[in-house]
Parts: C-alpha cells; sequence; structure tokens
C-alpha cells in the first residue's frame, strides 16, 4: 500500500487539505524547481534554527533550488565553477547534475522529518505544467521517499508528464481523479478579469479570465504586463527572473528589456546545468529578436540552445542549429564559438559510429587561425589557450598523447605568462587538470598526482577532483589514500552514485565486504537502472551465502532490464547452487540466446551438460569461450577436464599444458591432472615428474576434483 497520492483534477486544484508544504509547480512562475524552490522556502527557515548543520551540508542542492535562502543560510562551499564571471565560465555541468541535486534534497528532508518527529506531508499542484527538473526530482521522490518521514500528494491537470514521473507515480502513487469546485466568483468586469489573468503570471486555468485577457486592447494588456514586471522585480526574488518576469517582459512594451531578460536568464541556466529550460527560455528569446537589429544578443542565445542540445543528448539538431547560425552571421566570436563547439560533438558528444575526430581537429585548426587574428591581446591569448586544449583532447582521442601533453602545458605556459593571475582562474586550473589527466595517460603517475594535488588545493570543493585522485591513488597502490579522496568528496558532494560505485569496488579490494555490499546497495537505491551495480551487489550477496537477498536483486534486475543475459546467468548460478539443474541449465540457455559470447554462462553450461554426460557441447561451449578468452587458465581446465573425462587424454595434456603458460593458473591442479593424462599415455616418467612438481606448487593438499565455475 503506497503512501503518496496522484489527483488528476482536470480543471485546476482543491483547497481541501493540509499539508506540511504546498507548492504550485507551474514553470511560467519562477522556472526550474519553481515546485521544489517553493517547498524549500517553507521548510528551510525551521530546518535551519533546528538543524543548521544538516542545511549547511545540503547547501549547494538547497541554493540550486531556491537562490533567494542565500540570505539566510549563506552562499554554501564555492567552487572555481560557481565563481567564475560568464565569460570566464568554460566547464559545463553533467545533464545527471540534477538528479544529484534531487537525490541531495531527498536525503535533507528524510533528514528534516527526523528532527521533527513525524513524517512531512507534501503537497505539489499543477506539476503537468512544471519544468523537468520538478518532475525529475518529483519522480526520485517517490521512489526514494521513506513513508515514515515523507508522504506526497501529486495534482495534475491531465496533460503529459516526463516519463519517468508516469512511470513513478505508477509504481508509488495512488491514483484518484478529482473534481474541482466551483470557486469563481462570477465577476463581470472584464478588466478585473483580464488583470487577474496578468497577476497570475499567465498561470490562471479559469476560462472567464483567459477570454477576457484575450480581448483586452492590445496597448493595455502590454501596460499590465510591464506594471507586473515591475512588481515583481521590486520584490527581489531572482528565481522570478527564470519565469514570470521574462514572461511579462515578453508580452510588455519593452522588446530590448525582454531580449536582456531572456539573455540574463539564459546565462544563469547554462551556468547551472538547467538544460530544458535553457532550450524553452533560449528558443523564446531568438524569437522577440530581429537578428540584423540585434546580432550579438541573438546569436549569444542561438549558442545557448545548441548548447542544451548538445549536452542533453541531441547532437544533431545542434549541429543544424550551429550551421544555420554561422550561415547568418559573419561576426568572428561567433564562429570561434560554434567552431570549437561542432569540434566537441564530433570528437565528445556524438555517438561513437559518427565520431569524426579528423573533422574535429580540422574545425579547431580553423577556430585557432581566427583567434590569432583578434585584435585584443588577452582574448587573443585566451582563445588560442582555450582551443589548443580542445585539441589536446582530439589528439588523445587520435591516440596522440605526447602531442595533448605539448598542447596543454605549452597553454598553461601562454596564460600564466600572458594574462594577469586574477584572470581565467577556472580555466588554469582546467588546464592543469587535464595535463595531469594526460600524464595518467603516458603512465607518468608521481607527476599526474602533482597535477590533481594542486588543482585540489586551487579548487577544494569540486568532488570531481577527489574521484580523479582516489582513482590514480588506487593505480599507483595507495589503496588507503583512494578510500579517504572517495570518502572526502561524499561528504560534501551530492550523492553521486559513481563514487560509491567506485569506493564499492575498492573496499571489495580492501576486503571490506560489508563496506562493498553497502556503497553498491546505496548506489541502486539512487539509481536503480545501474545494471553493473545490481549484478555486482547479486554476486556479492551469493557469496556471502545470502542466496535470497542474492536472488531478489536479481529479479529485480530483471524488471528493470528484462532478457538481461548476465542477470540470468546470476540467477542460472544461484539455482545452481540450489542443486536445481534444470533451472540452471534453463537459465544459461536464456542466457546465451541474449548474449550468445557470455564466457560464464558458456562455461557453467558446460559443467552442467558435462554431468549428463554431453561431452560433445562441453566442449563446444568451452572452445568457444576459449575464442573469447583465450588466456584464461580456468577455461582452458575446463575443457581438459572434460576431455579428460571422455578419454581424450591427449587433448586434455594439451589443454593442462596451455594452462600452465597463463598467469594466474592454478598449477598445483593443473600438474595433478596432467600426470593423470601422462600414467593413461603410457608415460610414467612425466608422471611421476608432475607429481612431484604438484606438490612442491601446492598450496593446499586438496586437489581439486571438478571443473571451476565461472561467475
Amino acid at each position: 500500500m503506497t503512501s503518496h497520492t496522484w489527483r488528476v483534477q482536470p480543471e485546476g486544484t482543491a483547497h481541501d487539505d493540509r499539508y506540511d508544504a504546498r507548492a504550485d509547480c507551474h514553470r511560467r512562475l519562477r522556472g526550474p524547481y519553481t515546485g521544489l524552490g517553493t517547498l524549500l522556502r517553507a521548510l528551510v527557515p525551521d530546518a535551519h534554527r533546528a538543524r543548521p548543520e544538516l542545511v549547511a551540508r545540503h547547501a549547494v542542492e538547497i541554493l540550486s533550488a531556491a537562490p533567494e535562502l542565500k540570505d539566510l543560510i549563506g552562499a554554501g562551499p564555492q567552487t572555481l565553477t560557481s565563481l567564475a564571471v560568464p565569460n570566464e565560465r568554460t566547464r559545463l555541468y553533467p545533464a545527471k547534475r540534477t538528479r544529484r541535486l534531487a537525490h541531495g534534497i531527498i536525503e535533507f528532508l528524510h533528514g528534516h522529518a527526523r528532527e521533527r518527529g513525524h513524517a512531512l506531508a507534501l503537497r505539489f499542484d499543477r506539476v503537468d505544467e512544471a519544468d523537468h527538473t520538478d518532475q525529475e526530482f518529483l519522480a526520485i521522490l517517490l521512489r526514494r521517499a521513506l513513508p515514515d518521514l515523507v508522504t506526497v500528494t501529486v495534482h495534475t491537470g491531465g496533460a503529459d508528464l516526463i516519463p519517468e514521473l508516469t512511470t513513478a507515480l505508477a509504481a508509488h502513487a495512488t491514483h484518484t481523479i478529482a473534481q474541482r469546485p466551483d470557486e469563481h466568483e462570477n465577476l463581470t468586469d472584464h478588466h478585473k478579469l483580464a488583470l487577474a489573468y496578468v497577476e497570475s503570471d499567465g498561470t490562471s486555468p479559469d476560462p472567464a479570465e483567459q477570454a477576457a485577457y484575450r480581448h483586452v486592447d492590445a496597448a493595455e494588456r502590454a501596460r499590465l504586463h510591464d506594471q507586473r514586471a515591475a512588481e515583481l522585480r521590486r520584490s527581489g526574488d531572482w528565481s522570478l527572473c527564470l519565469g514570470a518576469i521574462p514572461y511579462h517582459l515578453e508580452h510588455g512594451s519593452d522588446r530590448e528589456a525582454a531580449a536582456d531578460a531572456f539573455l540574463e536568464a539564459a546565462e544563469y541556466l547554462v551556468s547551472m546545468g538547467f538544460y530544458h529550460s535553457l532550450l524553452d527560455v533560449a528558443g523564446r528569446g531568438t524569437a522577440l529578436m530581429d537578428p540584423a537589429e540585434e546580432p550579438r544578443k541573438y546569436w549569444m542565445l542561438g549558442t545557448k540552445v545548441t548548447t542544451a542540445l548538445s549536452i542533453l543528448g541531441r547532437p544533431e539538431e545542434a549541429e543544424r542549429r550551429y550551421i544555420e547560425l554561422r550561415a547568418m552571421f559573419d561576426q568572428p566570436m561567433l564562429h570561434i564559438f560554434s567552431g570549437y563547439a561542432l569540434a566537441m560533438l564530433y570528437t565528445r558528444y556524438y555517438p561513437a559510429e559518427h565520431k569524426d575526430h579528423q573533422l574535429a581537429k580540422a574545425h579547431l585548426n580553423n577556430v585557432l587561425a581566427m583567434a590569432s587574428l583578434l585584435p585584443d591581446h588577452d582574448q587573443r591569448v585566451f582563445q588560442s589557450v582555450f582551443n589548443r586544449n580542445g585539441l589536446a583532447l582530439v589528439e588523445l582521442q587520435l591516440g596522440n598523447p605526447t602531442e595533448a601533453l605539448r598542447l596543454v602545458s605549452t597553454g598553461l605556459a601562454d596564460i600564466d605568462r600572458e594574462l594577469p593571475a586574477e584572470k581565467h582562474r577556472l580555466h588554469r586550473s582546467v588546464l592543469v587538470h587535464n595535463r595531469g589527466r594526460v600524464y595518467t595517460v603516458l603512465g607518468r603517475l608521481e607527476e599526474a598526482l602533482a597535477d590533481i594535488d594542486t588543482v585540489i588545493e586551487l579548487d577544494p570543493n569540486y568532488p570531481d577532483y577527489y574521484f580523479d585522485r582516489a582513482d590514480l591513488r588506487r593505480r599507483m597502490g595507495d589503496l588507503p589514500g583512494a578510500l579517504a579522496d572517495y570518502s572526502e568528496s561524499i561528504t560534501f558532494a551530492a550523492p553521486f552514485w559513481e563514487m560509491h560505485y567506485n569506493r564499492a569496488d575498492l573496499r571489495l579490494e580492501l576486503g571490506d565486504l560489508a563496506g562493498a555490499i553497502a556503497d553498491l546497495g546505496y548506489v541502486l537505491e539512487l539509481e536503480p537502472e545501474e545494471l553493473d551495480a545490481r549484478i555486482n551487489l547479486a554476486s556479492l550477496l551469493r557469496e556471502q551465502g545470502d542466496a535470497a537477498g542474492s536472488l531478489a536483486q536479481v529479479e529485480e534486475g530483471l524488471r528493470h532490464h528484462p532478457g538481461d543475459a548476465r542477470l540470468l546467468c546470476a540467477r542460472g548460478l544461484l539455482a545452481l547452487d540450489a542443486g536445481a539443474d534444470q533451472a540452471a541449465l534453463r537459465d544459461f540457455d536464456l542466457a546465451l540466446n541474449a548474449e550468445p559470447d557470455l564466457v560464464s554462462a558458456l562455461a557453467n553450461r558446460a559443467a552442467l551438460v558435462l554431468e549428463t554426460g554431453d561431452h560433445r557441447t562441453a566442449v563446444a561451449d568451452l572452445t568457444r569461450a576459449l575464442a573469447i578468452e583465450a588466456d584464461n587458465p580456468d577455461l582452458l581446465y575446463n575443457r581438459g577436464y572434460v576431455h579428460q573425462s571422455a578419454g581424450d587424454w591427449e587433448s586434455a595434456r594439451r589443454d593442462y599444458t596451455a594452462a600452465l603458460m597463463l598467469p594466474g593458473a592454478d598449477r598445483a591442479d593443473l600438474l595433478r591432472q596432467r600426470a593423470e593424462c601422462h600414467l593413461a599415455l603410457g608415460d610414467p616418467t612425466a608422471h611421476q615428474a608432475d607429481l612431484a612438481a604438484a606438490e612442491s606448487a601446492a598450496s593446499s593438499p586438496n586437489a581439486v576434483a571438478d571443473p571451476v565455475r565461472v561467475s
């Protein structure tokens, strides 16, 4: 029985219940996180009084959704990215940043509810009119909210929702259809009705208000919008600049003010990683402009659209839009910006089959030629350095790390020599970080570590650097240092499933099985569709003897990934453990139908059919597996064992001999098995020699007499 409610009210919302917080989510009001921001403005003041450390821990997430709370809770931890002025911002957040913010807010809500001692009852209205950020947040909240801590009521009007929210509502909320009572005051004053519509910021569902607004004289309508925009500006709430204020200016009398408002909003949205809203705002802004009269504003907004399209996984649309802009204008900076962006499409954003690193390199060389002609010294230096950094990425993709290192190092030297130290601090740190990554590719790990240490000193609140340093320390054999870096990042970053996934792997290497299981479980709490984490967790639970827990993970994984071969194979292994050989065989068959080259399924099916005496199928499966993993000594051992069981002593001896040549082979067992082959083939001297060698190599007195399972 779910604790959440989904009410569909085609004509609007009712006012019949009491909630701890209630939010109108219509994106026209405040843009991204309209609903969540309203919720936080209601809850955070109490939370800050009761548990300021809880608020501080989630300050980045809170301020991303409700920037007005900065005066109450402070600015939160800053990074060079967040501090950079717009024309020096060279790092863009990934699209998944909003998911991390959502997870962090949910953990704040859980903490606040625990402090209060009872569940928070939250209501979200007009969710089908909400921005993608609010809908994504609600989808995750419905799935993750602990019912004794948070209950959610979602109201929609019947319009489409993003697929993730539709799925979450169906799975986690009771669905009802509610009727809205008639709340209209039966006004007949058309001017008051039109004014009411404008004062609703264009969100009123009242048909009378909508009709009156449409019939007001155009000049009067524009005056009402101008008046409302000025009133909202006086309130001082920044988030209104992302929704209602641009909307009113868009329909007001001052087109230049409207264009500036959209450009201001777009700059903020791109800096925060709110790309769905950016598409809307930048598109509406360009629609207001005459490109001939305002070319710079037009193409600056246009390139915001293309940035959003690129990051949201729509590179073909981005390229078409870049080409349109390049055809429309001859401004050098547009061609420099868009040339770099086109290169990134072909070296980073396009899928593998569409990537073209040589074309990317051609675009960047063209940009570098233009940058060298810029009249302003500082701009010429920076654009040359920035685009050589892009060229270094392409050279890495082309397999030329030495040239990539030269480009990055030269750029860093140029920017340090030619520009004042206070300028482009963010990009200087990016160059040092990138140099460290190139050193890593080259195997110059000490130099790589020195560079990562430097960027952490320069930008200590940027969590990705700790992630990179942890990976590097692990590669260098400093496992405690790597663990410390993962844990340090987790303490101040919004929940970041990749960090927990990597820490789980490290904990496993350190022998901390409980810690690894906890981290993998948390990964799946954050993102249930992460298949590798699901498979790894199921495998660890099986190894721990928790067959029921392992099977639950496998079945849940199959719900998200029906027919996945690795999950089917994992289920087959559990059936094999339980002695259900026929069920295991069915799952191995299903796995191989889905993925014919899955080695674990081939090896384990071979072991099963061997027990029935089907040597031919067992050999065929193991031969196929060895075609994929030719240097796997366990597979050679298993095939040798099958040959031996069939009386094919020479083939068995060849496989055992080949396995002995490979690293990781169990020499004692292989030598014992080969000794049996020598004896059967009439070579007692070789038989005795192998037995003696086996005794010398043995780490245990017990020989393995059965095929090895490949999990």
